[in-house]
């Protein structure tokens, strides 16, 4: 089993420590492409225009600025980095050594600057979300896709893949539907189903840990899913097809 994460949009500087090792960076043949696009962002960083073409507003004005000396700022692990609603849920740091293990494992994450990286990878706070435009780059879901294609195809073979990304980064790769099983959370009150945002990051980050977390074998199968999700949760299993992946519904309390 591999779980799909998103990248969280707020993150948490590293304090001190050695800048990014890119050759120690987990699917080492996305460097010169993740190279390009940290070019380009500190280019569109230093302009004076720089909160606007990111599309971020000023309270994020030093994060933006961090953005043009990324090979020289402080790198730490990805589970450290990364902060927000889905990975104060996901709780790495609350998990036992040998949990922290399999997260290390099993957990990729699909990034704008990146491509995608494991949990344990160091690499310095950035803002950079990946339904940006940059210049000599393009949309960057567009960018990365033929990237993450080639270098995740063999990383991901013969694994049941459980997708907790957002529509934004899910865009950026399309992994083999067959074996792939989506997160959707809705609420329900009085027979009715809204889809939901918030408590979606929040309920996809509880179903990582649920999955690193609980004993047992991890889940074969999208019906695998399913059984380990009813263990928390009222939940459903739409059946796929030869292009469109399983969709595990979790259906909360209105």
């Amino acid at each position: 089993m591999l779980i799909l994460l998103p990248p969280s949009e707020g993150k948490t500087p590293a304090v001190r420590g050695s800048a990014v090792d890119w050759p120690s960076l987990s699917f080492p043949q996305l460097n010169a492409y993740r190279a390009k696009v940290l070019d380009a962002l500190g280019t569109v960083s230093a302009h004076e225009d720089a909160l606007a073409l990111l599309g971020v507003g000023a309270s994020l004005k030093d994060d933006v600025e961090r953005n043009t000396r990324l090979r020289a700022e402080p790198a730490a692990p990805a589970h450290r980095i990364y902060s927000g609603v889905l990975y104060d849920a996901l709780g790495y740091q609350s998990l036992t050594q040998a949990q922290r293990r399999k997260a290390d494992a099993f957990v990729l994450v699909v990034s704008a600057l990146w491509g995608a990286i494991r949990l344990g990878d160091s690499v310095p706070a950035y803002r950079l979300s990946m339904g940006t435009s940059l210049p000599d780059v393009g949309r960057l879901a567009a960018f990365w896709k033929p990237q993450l294609t080639d270098a995740l195809m063999g990383a991901v073979s013969g694994h049941l893949l459980v997708d907790c990304r957002s529509s934004t980064y899910a865009a950026a790769w399309a992994p083999p539907a067959g074996q792939t099983v989506t997160v959707n959370v809705f609420t329900e009150a009085g027979g009715v189903r809204k889809v939901v945002s918030h408590f979606a990051k929040h309920t996809r980050g509880e179903l990582a840990r649920h999955l690193l977390a609980r004993r047992g074998k991890a889940p074969e199968t999208p019906s695998d899913v399913l059984k380990a999700a009813r263990e928390k949760w009222d939940a459903e299993l739409a059946a796929g097809t030869a292009r469109k992946p399983h969709a595990l519904n979790i259906i909360l309390p209105g």
